[in-house]
């Protein structure tokens, strides 16, 4: 028997006004042509990578 998770971004209040404390940073100024990043986060480094599908993938 499969249990289905419930979505829980479907029912996410939408905001009017975005917050002033967000940024919002384009996936091309980040790769800018590749596919792959590393990230540094405190002391460890992550890999970001966009899948031929074009989703993101993190992996520590």
């Amino acid at each position: 028997m499969m249990v289905e998770k419930p979505d829980i971004f479907k029912h996410a209040p939408v905001l009017s006004e975005p917050a002033a404390q967000h940024r919002i940073v384009d996936s091309a100024d980040l790769f800018r042509g590749t596919n792959e990043i590393m990230i540094r986060h405190d002391g460890l480094v992550y890999r970001l990578k966009i899948t031929r599908q074009g989703k993101l993938i993190l992996n520590k």
